[in-house]
């Protein structure tokens, strides 16, 4: 068993050193938090095919993680994200094959989906114009931190696009309802500030200069917490929208049992019994 143990970490590896080419990455001074940020803002940060590829395959290689335990995401310039590049990206698609627009729209899904599978919680801090595809990330994201001044929209039917585009029409309603969900993915107007808190799309509001710092707050946080646990808890509030209840109850008793036989739940009790605050390890 503890060959096996030791083969698997080989399997991990550290992101403290990685170097994205689309977009910036840095990690908390503990190594445990990894910020993305978005960062072409004279365009209020566009993806691009290349950025989209990038992100994809950063967040599926968290979950090879051995360091980062909970990420941010956010961008610069006092903008989320304007969503696909119109020049970079919705002009040259105007232009492709039925097979080439397939390979594109499964590939910004897989973004999302590699969002929702990452064992990390992820964080994203929302400023300013947060739209299309970027306001898909912030809802495949966690949890998520806005700003008074912050535009969030769907706003694919504005293009002559269908609101069902990287996942809407399953996360949307989940967080906000599935009538007000039907409105922003008809209309594609913005929700505002106010809107997302009050409707449970922001989890809270802050001011522009802060909002990075409080969602890095909170993501130090979680990266303190039984980790592993963590990403048990994500796992099951995605899998849990497609059982029943009594599905959903076993695999909650199964998951907890795992949890159970980890030295996080150890040491929590003997934080408890020796009255001190226990030191969560991930493992």
């Amino acid at each position: 068993m503890t060959e096996i143990a030791l083969d698997m970490r080989h399997h991990k590896r550290s992101f403290a050193g990685y170097q994205p080419e689309h977009f910036l990455w840095s990690v908390s001074g503990d190594g445990k938090v990894g910020t993305v940020t978005l960062n072409r803002p004279e365009r209020k940060n566009p993806l691009t095919f290349d950025s989209y590829a990038e992100l994809r395959d950063l967040f599926r290689g968290l979950c090879y993680a051995s360091d980062i335990k909970a990420v941010v995401v956010t961008g610069a310039g006092g903008n989320y994200c304007s969503g696909g590049d119109v020049h970079e990206i919705i002009g040259p698609l105007t232009r492709m094959t039925m097979p080439e627009l397939l390979d594109f729209t499964r590939m910004t899904g897989d973004l999302v989906k590699a969002m929702r599978a990452c064992p990390q919680p992820v964080v994203s801090a929302v400023d300013g114009i947060c739209a299309g595809a970027g306001a898909m990330m912030a809802l495949a994201s966690d949890m998520r931190l806005g700003t008074a001044q912050a535009k969030t929209a769907f706003l694919f039917t504005r293009v002559g696009l269908a609101g069902a585009d990287m996942g809407a029409c399953t996360l949307l309603p989940r967080v906000i309802g599935q009538g007000r969900a039907s409105e922003l993915l008809y209309t594609g107007r913005s929700m505002s500030a106010e809107e997302g808190l009050q409707w449970g799309f922001f989890n809270a509001l802050h001011p522009s200069e802060s909002v990075l710092a409080q969602a890095q707050t909170l993501a130090a946080q979680l990266a303190a917490g039984p980790t592993f646990a963590h990403g048990v808890t994500k796992k099951l509030l995605h899998q849990e929208w497609n059982m029943g209840l009594d599905e959903a109850i076993e695999a909650e008793a199964e998951a907890q049992a795992i949890c159970m036989q980890t030295r996080d739940f150890r040491r929590a009790y003997e934080a408890f019994v020796a009255k001190t605050k226990p030191v969560f390890e991930g493992d």
